[in-house]
């Protein structure tokens, strides 16, 4: 997975576990650059003015020998016997020593938690340098590498202490010294049944502890040391996010092996203290000094990590992402959107919109009598992105209202409910729309009646052919033309199969004596869309669900008009789609529970100025490429069912060349 780095990511914003820095020095009042040991630090150890506070960034602290627990619910930062805690709700807790007044708020700034400089002061931080233009600290003894544990509880590390020193023997008596006292007469106690002592046994003598093993040293030049490693956990939905960040003293190089548990990365050059400990999501890290420098390995299970660095000051970060529970469809990632697509959120409302300039939106069908899921329509389309069409049959997988592409009806309308359409452009219309197909020839012009395979003598009905499906039948002419042309390809009796994307015309002569029923007889067809509420003829794609629920940005959902029976289970409350406008984009909405009326009530809050309801319930589907890992987002919570069509955002160069 790869991020934008900006910072250390501005999706540091949303996580829960964040990196949490310390304060406000006494004196200090402005934002200045700062040095440790008398060696001037990079820009990004910088001290900050936020809030009216001066602040140092959490990750910054172990350079001045306080360790850290930088997670924003627990946070702790310890300096020999001092501690301070901060967790929401609580605020500042001292341990060690008294809290004398109050201290600001960490805050996040740059991707990064902040505490105030006075912390330091009240840890005994030592400042040597504190002037308008420099904030000065003495070198530290010790730079902690660990993390420190949760302070309600969690298991601690073991402590290990050196052993202890014998006992030196007593020196030999001399001139110059008194002998000591003679011992007072030895008392015998009083003799004790053999019966009543118990049955001791000789304690066997304890083995000579193991001394530790020697750490190796580098047999290369040294070119950095890993200070400090820092780690975040966050959980969307199901699908976590690890980030493990090292902090080195200088750029270093880095030989990446990738295993079928995890990954190791060899950093040559650089020293390191070994540990090994197991991570908030049961990931393993281990840290380890070879010869040839610091080996750090991360064992995941199974999760898919990337690694990259950071620079100023110099960082190595692994991230990783793992699905924990494919049972729910991962969400998207907010803060890592294709380019042209905003995201905004409203309580239960959701809103993708798209820019027309970058981005077409078209119809996109499953082929006749099979459904599939959006994400296959999508991927069909070379889209980013998509949403459930129209309602259907759930037995046949066929709609049951208009489906228009490229310019080719391929369902019929009811001619009674709010249709979307999209000019070539990448504009959206709404509105009431009712299609018909018109054959024009030197006898006049004939409508259209249906739009199906299946024919009836009493019937003129079309059908856009798949190479697949068979047309007409005994005693009946079918015409075939190809879109476009004026003039009849072929003309046949009986049962075919016309070719993908042929308009076959199928009627009874006797009936329909107007039409011609020989090959290159002149005749063309178009579509009249019988409407005026949109500029319909303009349309390239369209699609018919219901209801409208804003047009004009206000809310006018008229189920009587669109013939919807309120009382079924279409009109429930469940999850809702519809395809809108907001500002000018075509926008994909996704309310996660309400009624219709309460679906429009927000779009129209939202600022949507006109929408249409898709097919919602067990049908809602809002998906979006890229996601946490690439693993695709969803604004859906649970997954829907396949669906025969969904309007599919195609970037500008594919949509051209579909």
């Amino acid at each position: 997975m790869k991020f934008r780095q900006s910072g250390e990511k501005k999706r540091y914003t949303r996580v829960l576990w964040l990196l949490v820095g310390a304060g406000l020095l006494a004196g200090s009042a402005l934002a200045r650059p700062t040095a440790i040991g008398g060696i001037p630090q990079s820009a990004g150890v910088d001290s900050r003015l936020l809030g009216g506070s001066e602040m140092l960034a959490v990750w910054t602290l172990p350079r001045l020998g306080v360790s850290v627990r930088n997670d924003p619910q627990d946070l702790r930062l310890l300096l020999g016997k001092k501690e301070l805690r901060y967790a929401p709700g609580k605020g500042w807790t001292a341990l060690g020593f008294t809290l004398s007044g109050t201290l600001p708020t960490p805050m996040i700034e740059g991707g990064s938690l902040h505490v105030p400089l006075r912390a330091l002061g009240l840890l005994g931080v030592r400042v040597i340098a504190d002037t308008p233009g420099l904030l000065g600290f003495a070198a530290p003894t010790s730079v902690p590498t660990a993390t420190l544990l949760p302070s309600d509880g969690g298991p601690e590390r073991p402590v290990i202490r050196p052993p202890m020193a014998a006992a030196p023997s007593a020196p030999a008596l001399t001139a110059a010294q008194p002998a000591p006292a003679s011992p007072p007469p030895a008392v015998t106690p009083p003799p004790v049944p053999s019966e009543s002592l118990p049955n001791i046994q000789p304690v066997p003598a304890l083995p000579a502890p193991t001394p530790p093993p020697l750490m190796p040293t580098l047999s290369v030049p040294k070119v950095a040391n890993l200070d400090t490693v820092r780690i975040s956990r966050t959980l969307y939905r199901t699908v976590e996010v690890q980030r493990v960040v090292m902090d080195l003293s200088a750029p270093a190089s880095q030989v990446i092996s990738r295993e079928a548990g995890g990954l190791s990365v060899l950093l040559p050059g650089v020293t390191v203290q070994g540990s090994q400990q197991t991570l908030p999501g049961g990931d393993t890290l281990t840290l380890a000094q070879t010869g040839a420098g610091a080996s750090i390995r991360l064992g995941t299970g199974g999760g898919r990590s990337e690694i990259f660095t950071l620079d100023d000051p110099f960082r190595v970060v692994i991230d990783t992402t793992t699905y924990t529970d494919s049972s729910v469809p991962p969400p998207i990632d907010p803060d890592d959107l294709p380019a042209g697509v905003s995201y905004r959120n409203r309580g239960l409302l959701h809103l993708l919109s798209f820019d027309p300039a970058l981005f077409q939106p078209r119809v996109v069908s499953a082929p006749l009598g099979r459904s599939l899921s959006v994400l296959d329509l999508v991927k069909t389309a070379g889209g980013v992105a998509g949403v459930n069409g129209g309602y259907f049959d759930p037995r046949s997988s066929l709609p049951v209202d208009l489906v228009a592409i490229n310019g080719l009806m391929t369902a019929a309308s009811l001619e009674k409910r709010a249709t979307v359409g999209f000019t070539a452009g990448g504009e959206a219309l709404f509105g009431y729309p009712r299609p018909r197909y018109v054959l024009s020839g030197p006898s006049g012009s004939v409508t259209v009646n249906s739009v199906r395979a299946t024919p009836s003598a009493a019937l003129l009905t079309a059908f856009v052919g798949d190479g697949k499906t068979s047309v007409g039948g005994t005693g009946l002419t079918t015409l075939l033309l190809t879109p476009g042309s004026a003039s009849v390809t072929r003309a046949l009796t009986g049962q075919i199969t016309p070719t993908a994307r042929t308009l076959a015309f199928t009627f009874d002569p006797a009936r329909f004596p107007a039409l011609p029923v020989a090959a290159g007889a002149p005749l063309s067809v178009a579509l009249n869309w019988q409407a005026t509420d949109a500029p319909w003829a303009s349309a390239v794609d369209a699609l018919s669900a219901g209801p409208l629920l804003v047009q004009g940005g206000k809310v006018v959902i008229d189920p009587r008009r669109e013939g919807f029976n309120t009382a079924a289970g279409v009109w429930r409350s469940t999850r809702q789609v519809a395809l809108g406008a907001l500002d000018g984009q075509p926008t994909i909405a996704y309310f996660e529970y309400g009624t219709p009326e309460a679906f429009a009530a927000a779009l129209a809050g939202a600022g949507v100025r006109d929408a249409v309801r898709m097919d919602s319930g067990s049908s809602a589907t809002a998906y979006l490429q890229g996601g946490y890992g690439g693993l695709g987002g969803y604004l859906n919570t649970v997954w829907s069912q396949p669906v025969p069509n969904a309007i599919v955002f195609v970037p500008r160069g594919i949509a051209g060349e579909k």
